[in-house]
């Protein structure tokens, strides 16, 4: 039966030129004859649990991920797995004032150490710029810098930041641009280094939800937030954005997106990384901003999150040393799991990044944008 197992799991993989036991670096090895049975049985999530306690091993799971989704052989597992996160995503709404408390509770709300040993010296948990640098730093000022222009940011304009993580736009908007910013986060640990970091900038750090937002603000960002609103939120996020942006002001989107509109995410990178989110596709985002803004720009450039996460991926190994002491064996292989099948994701073209901007009643004479 074991053997069975294997044979047909071979000749699924084959179809992603990826073999069991191969010598290549993006073959697998694997370490428990169980694994086949658990991955037929759980698909995605099985594999990701599966890695995580050693059942397989990969010289590069980026590659390997990169196989297999270019190829959608993915779509050939059992999707039993899916039926629970499916059912809950059409019945509930995940992503409620308590459903989004879980997401920072349970993942930003790590301690600020973990995220400083990979992230660059502005703390960003997006994606970066790396046209004409192959440099973290630099790749991550450039899309501060972008968005800063995009936005058409100028002196004392009132800036709001939709999830301002670790505060590291506030800081470089105010910094370089002279304006003053608004950040909110649900993220205790990130208000707490956000409101240390803007110290003695015109920044205000809020521990806030974006229902609660009451302001009028020139400009409007949301970057790496919307991935944690949901389906059954867009357009009340929209309606708000809306609200509290003066009507000749400008709101920039920066998100992850996916190629079909989906209610839920993958059932192990949500049960580990991201709970209650999932990503928007173009067509969500679409539907559900019309009437409130027009849509000025949109620029699609994933590729750099592939860059991105493999910067990522190398600092966490790099310093893992030095935050050992607070996680696990099991945790070190979830994290590098996570980092290296989202850059494989990016690599072939099943997850975007876009950067959209918005205006409320469409620029005269145009919008013109800076790449």
């Amino acid at each position: 039966m074991r053997n069975s197992l294997r044979e047909h799991f071979q000749n699924i993989l084959s179809v992603a030129d990826v073999k069991v036991d191969g010598k290549r670096v993006w073959d697998i090895q694997v370490n428990n004859p169980l694994f086949y049975q658990r991955v037929f049985s759980k698909g995605s999530l099985g594999l990701g649990e599966a890695y995580m306690e050693g059942w397989w091993d990969c010289k590069e799971i980026d590659e390997f991920f990169y196989r297999i989704l270019r190829s959608k052989i993915d779509e050939k597992t059992n999707k039993m797995s899916l039926i629970i996160p499916i059912i809950k995503s059409n019945f509930f709404n995940l992503q409620n004032r308590a459903g989004a408390e879980v997401v920072n509770r349970e993942h930003y709300d790590l301690n600020s150490k973990l995220y400083s040993s990979f992230l660059d010296t502005y703390m960003q948990y997006t994606c970066g710029s790396f046209e004409g640098t192959n440099n973290l730093n630099e790749a991550q000022e450039n899309k501060l810098d972008l968005i800063c222009r995009k936005l058409k940011i100028k002196k004392g304009d009132r800036v709001l930041d939709i999830g301002c993580g670790w505060g590291g736009f506030a800081k470089y908007a105010a910094k370089n641009y002279g304006c003053r910013v608004t950040g909110l986060s649900l993220s205790k640990e990130q208000v707490k280094y956000a409101k240390t970091f803007c110290k003695g900038l015109p920044v205000e750090i809020k521990f806030q939800d974006y229902r609660d937002i009451n302001g009028q603000f020139d400009k409007i960002l949301v970057c790496g937030m919307i991935e944690h609103v949901g389906c059954k939120n867009y357009h009340n996020f929209m309606q708000i954005v809306n609200k509290n942006l003066k009507d000749d002001g400008l709101f920039l989107l920066h998100t992850i997106g996916r190629n079909d509109s989906s209610t839920h995410a993958d059932p192990w990178i949500e049960k580990y990384i991201f709970p209650n989110s999932m990503l928007p596709s173009l067509s969500q985002i679409a539907q559900t901003s019309e009437k409130l803004f027009v849509m000025e720009d949109l620029h699609s450039f994933g590729q750099h999150y592939d860059l991105t996460l493999m910067a990522w991926e190398n600092n966490f190994v790099k310093n893992w040393n030095s935050i050992k002491g607070d996680y696990d064996e099991k945790f070190y292989r979830m994290w590098r799991y996570y980092l290296l099948s989202c850059a494989g994701a990016f690599r072939s073209r099943t997850l975007q990044l876009w950067q959209i901007v918005f205006s409320k009643k469409g620029i005269e004479g145009g919008y013109i944008c800076p790449r």
